[in-house]
C-alpha cells in the first residue's frame, strides 16, 4: 500500500474584512518573533557545540515555524478577495452571513460562513470549503439544507 496522497483542491481565496486585517497583523507579528529567534539563536551559537545545544536546537525549529508561517502569508495575502459588499438580497445565505440553525429537538447552532483561512470552531467560523458551508449556501429561512442531519435554517443576518 502506498502512501501517496492527491492533493488537495486549493482552498477559495474569498475573506472578510476582519479576517484579512488578522492575517495581515499576524504576519507583523511574526517578522518581529522572529527578530526576537534571532538574536537568541545567535546568543546559543555562541556558545559552542552545537550538536548537543538543546536551546540552539529548539530555536533553529522555531525559526522554521516562523519561516514557514510568514512564507504562506506572503504567498496568500495577496491572493485574497476581501468581499467588503453585503448581497443584494439578505434573504439568501452567502459568503459572510451568520446562520441559525434549529435541529429537531430545537437546539440552535450558529454558525459565520468565512473564509478557508481564518475558520474558528470556538466562534462558529465555518469555512466556506466545507461540507455545512456548501450545503448551506443559497438557503432561505425555513429550508433544509442537504445532508444527514435534519437541520432548519431559523434565521440570516450579516
Amino acid at each position: 500500500m502506498s502512501r501517496y496522497r492527491p492533493p488537495q483542491p486549493p482552498s477559495s481565496l474569498y475573506i472578510t474584512p476582519a479576517g484579512y486585517t488578522a492575517l495581515d497583523d499576524e504576519l507583523k507579528a511574526l517578522w518581529k518573533r522572529r527578530h526576537l529567534v534571532v538574536e537568541a539563536l545567535s546568543a546559543a551559537a555562541a556558545e559552542g557545540d552545537r550538536s548537543e545545544n538543546a536551546e540552539y536546537i529548539y530555536r533553529k525549529k522555531e525559526l522554521r515555524g516562523i519561516d514557514r508561517r510568514i512564507r504562506y502569508l506572503q504567498k496568500r495575502l495577496p491572493n485574497f478577495k476581501v468581499v467588503h459588499d453585503k448581497p443584494s438580497t439578505s434573504e439568501r445565505i452567502f459568503f459572510g452571513a451568520w446562520v441559525t440553525l434549529e435541529d429537531d429537538d430545537g437546539k440552535e447552532i450558529i454558525y459565520r460562513i468565512v473564509g478557508a483561512d481564518e475558520t474558528d470552531p470556538q466562534l462558529g467560523f465555518i469555512s466556506i470549503d466545507s461540507p455545512m458551508a456548501k450545503a448551506l449556501l443559497k438557503k432561505e429561512i425555513d429550508e433544509t439544507p442537504d445532508g444527514d442531519q435534519c437541520l432548519y435554517v431559523c434565521a440570516i443576518r450579516y
